[in-house]
């Protein structure tokens, strides 16, 4: 989140400190990915997709498009796409009969090319994840077990979009605050949890649950539901701009879950069981996220739109657009039986990162987090770009 910055001029002086003490990021699309075109009748699986299940992810991405002129860039900077090149396939999209698989179909097929993402690192693999929608129980005042609170974005939180200063540090960022006229790191997540933010009026929900909070953080959004039966859904708000370390790669790098034996639900299953070991396993992951409550419908993606279960996912955007038609080839984690479907690239998250690499998301309630915890497949990814544009090869 981009605050005010009313001492600018002190963060040219000390950009490279930042550099040293606080996380920064690149949006520039990194070397790796390859491009090849091929066609849909290459996509296997493609006639038994029900493809109009998929116009409404569509069509919200589409309406983002339309709004935007025609000449702003889609990041990553060096895929080449602007909102211009969505205008017309999206003014021909947004108005397709709903259910009507065939009319979805020959459109599509009309209005867009097929191109095959491969990583261009030897041994590369592609890898599915999954995410869903957590419930959560919690109370809008602290009393009884409802003792976690999830925080709201600290006002004093700033995000610098460092080429504003440098043309060498054009595409990176950095997250931090302002204290006696320096850019100073975010508390990291030990510190929030032992009361950092406590007693500032940035509690927005407490909950009864300390790991339910943790994994919601890994989400970015769910559904808390209260004592008498409200229920607040909160989202992605920002984050402490420290670096994400998954705690599975702790496990297993600690020989306590085996590697090929990791999921979300071994995760927790292992704090369940070591409950005083578990505190300093979340500590471990030094980012924290804030939330907000959202409203309508939800819960939204890092494109700003709201999700659509099993049909949106998250990418890693120094790769990949958002708002692009992506279709997936994995299999379900249960029985290895074929998933293959047309989504859409609509968020992102700290643990995407990589070129074959996505998380689907599974949609609310037990079975979508049950599908979600064991994921962790091989997959295929190719991109439908609007037709006419040529995106970089390699």
């Amino acid at each position: 989140m981009m605050a005010s910055m009313r001492h600018g001029w002190q963060f040219v002086l000390c950009l490279t400190a930042l550099l040293a003490i606080a996380s920064c990021e690149t949006a520039d699309k990194p070397s790796g990915l390859k491009l090849t075109p091929t066609s849909f009748t290459d996509l296997a699986g493609w006639q038994d997709d029900s493809v109009s299940e998929f116009l409404p992810a569509l069509q919200r991405s589409c309406a983002l498009h339309l709004r935007r002129p025609a000449d702003r860039p889609v990041k990553p900077a060096g895929f080449g796409l602007t909102a211009g090149h969505w205008h017309d396939v999206c003014t021909r999209l947004m108005d397709l009969p709903a259910g009507d698989d065939q009319a979805a179909r020959q459109a599509i097929e009309t209005w867009f090319t097929v191109w095959r993402a491969e990583d261009t690192a030897e041994n590369a693999k592609g890898v599915a994840t999954g995410y869903y929608e957590p419930q959560l129980r919690g109370a809008l005042n602290r009393f009884g077990p409802y003792q976690t609170p999830l925080y709201k974005t600290p006002p004093e939180l700033v995000t610098v979009n460092l080429g504003d200063f440098s043309d060498d540090l054009k595409g990176k960022k950095i997250t931090g605050r302002v204290e006696k006229g320096r850019l100073v790191p975010m508390p990291e997540r030990k510190q929030i949890v032992d009361g950092a933010l406590a007693n500032r009026d940035l509690e927005l929900i407490w909950v009864d649950n300390p790991v339910d909070a943790f994994f919601l953080q890994i989400q970015g959004s769910g559904q808390v539901v209260m004592p008498d039966g409200q229920v607040m859904r909160v989202g992605y708000a920002g984050a402490n701009g420290r670096s994400y370390t998954p705690v599975g790669r702790i496990l297993i790098q600690d020989g306590e879950v085996p590697r090929e034996k990791m999921s979300m639900q071994a995760i927790r299953s292992w704090m369940d069981t070591n409950p005083d070991r578990a505190p300093a396993l979340m500590d471990a992951n030094a980012s924290y996220v804030f939330f907000h409550e959202l409203t309508g419908d939800g819960p939204l993606g890092a494109e700003g739109v709201a999700l659509t279960p099993r049909r949106s996912i998250a990418v890693d955007r120094r790769y990949y657009p958002l708002g692009i038609p992506v279709w997936i080839s994995t299999t379900d984690p249960d029985d290895d039986s074929p998933i293959r479907r047309l989504t859409m690239a609509q968020d992102t998250g700290g643990a995407i990162k990589g070129v074959v690499r996505l998380d689907l998301f599974w949609g609310p309630g037990p079975q979508a987090a049950h599908k979600a915890g064991l994921m962790n497949q091989p997959v295929n990814m190719f991109l439908l770009l609007p037709r006419g544009f040529t995106p970089p090869v390699s």
